[in-house]
């Protein structure tokens, strides 16, 4: 397995297809699945509560808490699957993880809007480790100030991707509604919101 490191400004993004072997991701998608507390989470946007279209479940240590889209979410405790996931990638990149926005995609209608893993508690150059399981999905960037600046990338079953460094200070992603039809898709961003 080798690291695909993308040539894009002021980024660091690289993903590492196939980080989980097919039986491991088949096995880590059925049980996330059916442990993990799914739920629809409000956000406010544009200055209105909505529900935001996919489920999600914010899990980490105790007092890991975490504000995106105006709302403050606790954590969850770390079900045994997400724990050994995080010693694992702990291990492999030396990041203390504290905590894992996982979201669930139940077919192309769910998704995510264009943002920034930005938030002050994050720091200044936050390392987010993102494993994708279940159906492959169209992951976009574009750079903050030239939106015409763009890439795109299919993340498969089992990868793995990192965006470190000066990323979600300078760019954005998305993962855009689909009309063509698509199985379900569990996506886990590890990160750290407390000190290091």
């Amino acid at each position: 397995m080798e690291w695909i490191r993308y040539r894009v400004p002021d980024a660091d993004v690289r993903l590492l297809p196939g980080w989980l072997a097919p039986g491991q991701a088949d096995a880590l998608f059925d049980t996330l699945l059916h442990e993990v507390p799914w739920s629809v989470h409000r956000i406010r946007m544009f200055g209105r509560e909505i529900d935001s279209p996919r489920l999600s479940c914010w899990i980490g240590d105790a007092g890991a808490s975490y504000r995106y889209s105006g709302t403050r979410f606790a954590p969850h405790p770390w079900p045994p699957a997400l724990e050994t996931l995080r010693q694992r990638l702990v291990g492999e990149l030396g990041a203390g993880f504290d905590s894992v926005l996982a979201n669930r995609y139940r077919d192309g209608r769910d998704a995510m809007g264009w943002h920034s893993d930005d938030e002050p508690e994050l720091g200044p150059t936050p390392l987010i480790a993102s494993v994708s399981l279940g159906a492959p999905r169209r992951f976009l960037l574009r750079q903050r100030r030239e939106h015409a600046v763009k890439l795109a990338l299919d993340l498969p079953h089992g990868s793995l991707l990192l965006m470190a460094g000066s990323t979600q200070r300078c760019w954005q992603h998305a993962l855009p509604k689909t009309a063509r039809p698509c199985g379900e898709r569990i996506n886990l961003t590890f990160r750290r919101v407390g000190p290091p």
